[in-house]
């Protein structure tokens, strides 16, 4: 009798245990919900159903009795006529951008959950054009002035008046050269010496903006490494491009791209362990909300959003990274784009006092400009092998050195040398923390179920009660004079120059807008509701819809 027939597949199942092991291994890596499971995340995204509440449910889709729906539906009819009144120019230009800027119909339709924003859109319009800027404030085409607490993405650290200045000085700087591009401006030396001094890097490389630079240090990691996979953390956003935006928002699925958990010893685990890691991918933002999702309001579907700063914890989390990276030689990537020159002159690295293989810096570096860097060590900045002279990781762009924004990015760092910029970095995380507390005390004082949590000048609010229309309050905050991004509540992002009593009046408008939601009956909500209830309740009609 032979015994080869059942030989084969147990010798077969031997030689697969380390494979099966390490799947095992990284599938405990991932986080557990959707965020970290992409391509899970990716299906779910072509099945789930586009469906929208109708006149008759808009108001009262969590139950709400005849009184509070009748009173929320008044509320919302006379917004909507105050917006068309004191906003009409502003709104006039944005529909008829909208028709031909298919980046405005994207926002427009990612202000609130999907299943109210056909009503919002047509009902609760939002202007997108502004005619003016200064100190902190910004003043849209009708006149009126709102406090900005946009902070164009990121770019504005320092306060408009800082940019404006930065921006004169770099056309001035690169008045001379105009449109040369290939040869350097003069200023580009000194750029280069000032962003090795703070980055303590030994080489630089210039890009056009965030997204490009986080491309080029990973395509320059793999390059030096032979290594193809890439690691990000759950939740973190690293630009638009497709190996580090998994999930939904991606036409296609990252190939060579693992998800894991946030400051999870699992996560170091996997990293110990396998020989295709090129390099980690950190975006310091994340130590705002580990393992989630940037937040914004279209994803209020229930209130449930958290958000949570612990300094000692995420500094223990990068420093045990950067020991297994070094130990793996895996180039350790920082993704200082957002984050960078905020926290620290020296940024997140200074912050956290890790310091990294490749950081890369965009958004407010070049004064105004858009502009995107990599800096890091010189064994990994080169693009070529001596000896190997066809093999090259070849990367230029037409417009990466061009003299406006060398100028703007020269203007930038000498200023961030002076002692006036440095004093705004001084005490930072107590001054923030306070205006956090003092913001939370307040809210509670009040009965209001909104807190605020931050990362020192990047704020997100949660909701300390379960619902379905928290995403109302940021149109009442724009009511009364707060500019917001598109993402509504989910992020505020305040200039370093604010003064207490402009953190006052922001503290005003916040308490007259909650005031509003409150009296009109948006935070109603039924006895015994949970969080948990709302999800089951918004499942059943996806099923319904998906069935239908």
């Amino acid at each position: 009798m032979s015994y080869l027939p059942y030989a084969l597949p147990l010798g077969s199942l031997v030689l697969a245990l380390p494979y099966l092991r390490q799947r095992l291994q990284l599938s405990r890596a991932k986080h557990r919900s959707l965020a970290g499971h992409s391509r899970m995340a990716k299906r779910l995204a072509t099945w789930l159903p586009g469906y929208a509440y109708d006149e008759s449910r808009f108001f009262d889709c969590d139950g709400a009795p005849e009184d509070i729906a009748r009173r929320r539906r008044a509320s919302f009819d006379t917004l909507g006529a105050g917006f068309s009144q004191r906003y009409a120019k502003s709104l006039a230009l944005s529909a008829e951008a909208r028709e031909g800027l298919a980046d405005l119909q994207f926002t427009g339709s990612y202000r609130v959950p999907f299943q109210f924003s056909p009503i919002v859109r047509e009902r609760l319009k939002v202007g997108a054009f502004v005619q003016s800027a200064e100190g902190s404030s910004v003043t849209d085409l009708d006149g009126n002035r709102f406090i900005d607490l946009t902070g164009s993405y990121g770019v504005n650290v320092f306060g408009v008046d800082f940019y404006k200045a930065c921006m004169a000085e770099g056309a001035q700087i690169g008045e001379a050269l105009g449109p040369v591009l290939g040869a350097y401006h003069p200023c580009v030396a000194d750029n280069i010496a000032r962003l090795k001094a703070i980055s303590g890097q030994e080489q630089v490389s210039f890009h056009m903006s965030g997204t490009e630079a986080v491309m080029q240090a990973v395509r320059l990691a793999r390059y030096h490494t032979r290594r193809k996979n890439l690691v990000r953390f759950c939740g973190a956003y690293h630009g638009w491009w497709e190996d580090v935006q998994p999930g939904p928002g991606n036409p296609m699925p990252p190939r060579e791209t693992y998800t894991l958990k946030d400051m999870d010893e699992q996560s170091l685990r996997v990293l110990r362990t396998r020989r295709d890691i090129a390099c980690v991918l950190v975006n310091p933002l994340q130590a705002l909300h580990p393992n989630r999702n940037a937040p914004g309001d279209s994803t209020l579907v229930d209130g449930s959003r958290s958000a949570g700063y612990d300094r000692a914890a995420y500094t223990a989390w990068l420093k045990q990274l950067r020991q297994v990276c070094t130990e793996r030689g895996i180039v350790l990537i920082f993704d200082e784009v957002f984050l960078g020159f905020r926290l620290a002159p020296g940024g997140a690295q200074e912050y956290f006092g890790v310091r990294a293989d490749l950081v890369t810096y965009g958004k407010t570096l070049a004064g105004g400009y858009p502009v995107g860097v990599v800096c890091g060590r010189a064994d990994l900045m080169k693009r070529f092998r001596p000896e190997r002279p066809a093999d090259v990781c070849f990367a230029r762009g037409t417009f990466n050195a061009h003299p406006y924004v060398m100028g703007g990015m020269n203007a930038f760092l000498r200023r961030l040398d002076t002692p006036e910029i440095r004093s705004l970095y001084e005490n930072q995380d107590a001054r923030w923390d306070a205006r956090a507390k003092r913001f939370n005390d307040t809210m509670a004082e009040h009965g209001f179920p909104v807190r605020a949590a931050n990362l020192q000048s990047i704020w997100t609010l949660t909701y300390t009660e379960p619902g379905r229309y928290h995403w109302m309050y940021q149109y009442f905050l724009r009511w009364h004079g707060l500019a917001l991004s598109w993402v509504g509540t989910g992020r505020f992002i305040f200039g370093l120059n604010l003064h207490d009593d402009d953190f006052e009046e922001v503290l005003r408008r916040f308490v007259a807008a909650a005031q509003d939601m409150q009296a009109q009956g948006w935070w109603w909500h039924a006895p015994g509701v949970t969080h948990k209830t709302i999800r089951r309740q918004v499942l059943r009609e996806m099923w319904q819809h998906l069935r239908g």
